[in-house]
């Protein structure tokens, strides 16, 4: 059982809620996002709390009430706030342009590689190296970069490729020849 899910969620006052059937849709400054939740699950609200409870003790749906809290909650932190991953290009000739919602890059094969923004998705670039991957829904955004990431995973030999910012390699030796 989800311990944080017996407490109520506070929204803040940018932030509207409304709740019909099993489809809670949250409204703030940076967008709307909506989640349809299990049947068992029981959201209500009162003042500017939003409570989540269960029908039942059934072990799928005690995950299923911790799954319902997370997500109204990164859905409200989403709409107040938004997400942003930040990645890095690591490699010689390694190289990225932003053209519109499109990425071009350039990362060691015999073409140019796009990425196509999906809708609520904004890329930011600094320089020819660094992305910024920004939007309200957290998995969406999680879900971009690590598709960016697999254009061209880290090299566990030289550390060339795609990583997350910050993101620390554990390098292999490589081949040593014995005397």
């Amino acid at each position: 059982m989800s311990r944080l899910a017996k407490y109520p969620i506070l929204l803040d006052d940018k932030v509207k809620c409304d709740i019909n059937n099993n489809t809670i849709t949250l409204t703030g400054p940076l967008g709307e996002l909506s989640f349809i939740f299990h049947s068992s699950i029981i959201v209500s609200q009162f003042d500017n709390k939003i409570q989540i409870d269960r029908n039942s003790d059934d072990k799928h749906v005690k995950a299923m009430h911790g799954l319902v809290f997370a997500k109204v909650k990164n859905m409200h932190h989403g709409v107040l706030n938004g997400y942003k991953k930040s990645l890095e290009l690591h490699g010689v000739g390694f190289r990225v342009q932003l053209k519109g919602d499109t990425l071009d890059f350039s990362l060691g094969y015999s073409h140019p590689v796009t990425f196509k923004a999906p809708s609520n998705i904004k890329f930011t670039v600094e320089g020819t190296n660094k992305i910024d991957v920004s939007g309200i829904d957290k998995q969406l955004v999680g879900q971009v970069a690590a598709n960016l990431v697999q254009l061209r995973k880290p090299d566990s030999y030289k550390g060339k490729g795609v990583r997350y910012a910050g993101q620390i390699l554990s390098l292999k030796q490589g081949k040593s020849i014995k005397k």
